[in-house]
């Protein structure tokens, strides 16, 4: 624990001097009821003596001064709260080269297992969302808290023609940020992905005005920290706009891209239709993809290999500690303990003291 205004601690040392305060009026009492002829009728006027039952109000009343001096300390921790807002995006590479069997009992099959008990993981408040990429991208299945509808959808994953994986960056980007669809599907035609870095990075002078919304404005590299992709690719990109360029609109956003090349450096051939085809993963660009977001980038050789990269992820995104002020809620744990003070004072002695 650490605090914002630690100087405010020194009225702490007050604490004993409340205490000896407390013990100094007590014994004046005690000499005060000696004064009477009779000790019998004081025993008569205050009927049963209370005991230790007269101490509990006066030590929650302490406990919540002592909590109140804390508070005005502005206390800070590194606490998990829930939110609402997290997200994370699993894109998975459905191109056909994951047909291979180099990973048993194929590389398609490792990865869906992998991902579904990655996404079996997940605390209840997390989101996950779940695109496909090939020649093209799609959204499988919406960002939601739902683990039968995420596992239903990597079970329906089918393999397609080429590798767009900057489309499956800007496609993953769309699901976190469904207000700016309309500019990142935009990005993925001809020319738009320059015209969508412009945005990001302002206009000339000499360009006529953009019709009236609101301005993006981009944020440091890897800043947002309820939103991250996880990018699973066995091949290297053989259409769609560049993978570098979709990770400079993701870093805009402060999103990571964590990339994970998956199979082994040498690749493998896979026969479809009378065709060889051969591919192997970029490790240069997922690197670079990485880098540039502030993420990290993974090689899985194996199915057991991707399992682990799942945990690791799990642990170091999902779980991740941030540092919060809870002055807030050691104000209201001195409220609760004056309340319970006055409540037993009441209650005992029908008098506030």
């Amino acid at each position: 624990m650490s605090f914002e205004w630690p100087s405010v601690l020194w009225l702490l040392l007050a604490v004993p001097g409340l205490i000896a305060a407390y013990l100094w009026l007590g014994r004046r009492r005690k000499r005060a009821a000696l004064r009477y002829a009779s000790l019998g009728v004081v025993r008569e006027a205050m009927g049963r003596a209370p005991g230790w039952k007269r101490h509990v109000p006066a030590a929650l009343l302490l406990f919540a001064i002592v909590a109140l001096i804390i508070a005005a300390a502005r206390p800070g921790a590194r606490v998990t709260l829930p939110s609402d807002h997290r997200t994370i995006v699993l894109a998975i590479d459905v191109s056909l080269s994951m047909r291979a069997n180099d990973i048993e009992p194929s590389r398609i099959e490792a990865a869906q297992e992998a991902a579904k008990a990655f996404v079996k993981a997940q605390p209840s408040d997390v989101r996950v969302a779940l695109v496909s990429f090939a020649g093209s991208a799609a959204v499988v299945q919406p960002p939601t808290r739902n683990r039968e509808d995420l596992v239903a959808a990597i079970d329906r994953l089918e393999l397609q023609r080429h590798t767009a994986i900057g489309t499956g960056i800007l496609t993953s980007l769309a699901a976190i940020f469904p207000e700016q669809a309309g500019e990142l599907t935009a990005a993925n035609v001809p020319g738009g992905m320059a015209r969508a870095i412009n945005e990001s990075q302002g206009r000339s002078l000499d360009a006529a005005p953009p019709s009236p919304k609101k301005a993006f404005v981009p944020v440091p590299p890897g800043s947002n920290q309820t939103a991250a992709i996880i990018l699973l690719t066995d091949g290297r990109r053989t259409t769609g706009p560049d993978p570098l360029d979709a990770a400079r609109m993701a870093a805009d956003r402060g999103v990571r891209v964590y990339t994970v090349g998956f199979g082994t450096a040498e690749g493998a051939s896979v026969s479809f239709d009378g065709w060889s085809i051969y591919m192997r993963f970029d490790e240069e660009a997922l690197r670079a993809i990485a880098d540039a977001t502030k993420a990290t980038y993974f090689h899985a050789k194996s199915a057991i290999d991707l399992a682990k990269v799942y945990e690791g992820l799990h642990a170091s995104y999902v779980f991740e500690r941030a540092h919060t002020e809870i002055s807030a809620l050691v104000a209201a744990a001195a409220a609760v303990l004056t309340a319970a003070a006055a409540a037993l004072s009441v209650l005992w002695f029908q008098r506030l003291a």
